[in-house]
């Protein structure tokens, strides 16, 4: 059995696609493309599809994963142009790798959002900025299925900061009015702290309250670098494992020199 690890993109309009959504139309990229899918035992079989940390509905993202197991070895590359060929614009794939080493989730550790605050100064949201980051803790309510929950959303920020960017080639809905893009690395932890709940934080330490919804998008996810607070590329050890694999594969397979025992 192979098994694929492949990212995929919410852009645009695509972005208030649920998860269910997302699986509804992957599992149909899939039989369009013919992809020889690896099925689950039991009385409802379905493809072995392995799903990572998805992204809240109605932001969008650049850094989604997921995993694949086929019964026949395809190249990742050809796989990926068929699937995202067979995914409606919005929904692509933009990388693949074959997966050469355990734990993709356990890889995806933090990540990296863009906040853009359509018509809020971006003095006005760098002093909020500040104020968030000089707190010890920020508390913030969220609604649960077991009611109203409080947490600190400060702890699980690893920094937030003003973008020197005034407008953003990947906003939605790009304006002449004021606008601030803040930049957020947050680690995953449980609770989950999302932006909506840095949001929150804002409001709470500075009143700082966007007149619009603000447009998200995560740009990174994966492990983050304890020395830079950078995250860092999750498929990175596939393809650093590859060469090493078919070295060995290689050695092992090749003719042992003559004289030898």
């Amino acid at each position: 059995m192979q098994r694929i690890r492949l990212r995929y993109t919410k852009r645009g309009r695509l972005r208030f696609t649920s998860h269910r959504d997302f699986q509804r139309a992957f599992e149909r990229a899939l039989r369009r493309a013919e992809v020889p899918m690896a099925y689950s035992a039991g009385f409802t079989p379905h493809p072995k599809v392995s799903y990572a940390n998805a992204a809240p509905t109605g932001t969008g993202s650049e850094a989604e994963y997921l995993e694949i197991a086929l019964t026949e070895a395809r190249d990742p590359d050809k796989l990926r142009e068929l699937l995202d060929e067979s995914l409606p614009a919005g929904l692509d794939i933009v990388d693949a790798v074959e997966a050469r080493t355990p734990g993709l989730a356990d890889r995806l550790t933090a990540s990296v959002w863009e906040l853009r605050l359509d018509g809020v100064d971006p003095e006005e949201a760098g002093r909020a900025v500040a104020a968030f980051e000089a707190a010890e803790t920020v508390e913030v309510e969220r609604q649960t299925k077991k009611g109203m929950r409080a947490f600190d959303a400060r702890s699980a920020v690893v920094s937030l900061g003003l973008s020197p960017e005034t407008h953003s080639l990947r906003a939605d809905r790009p304006t002449d009015q004021p606008c601030a893009i803040l930049r957020l690395v947050v680690r995953h932890v449980t609770p989950a702290v999302r932006p909506d709940d840095v949001l929150s934080g804002l409001r709470a330490v500075a009143d700082l309250a966007p007149p619009v919804p603000a447009a998200v998008t995560r740009l990174a996810q994966g492990p983050i670098d304890a020395g830079t607070g950078t995250v860092t590329d999750p498929l990175a050890p596939d393809r650093e494992a590859a060469p090493l694999l078919e070295t060995a594969a290689a050695a092992a397979t090749a003719p042992a020199p003559e004289g030898s025992a």
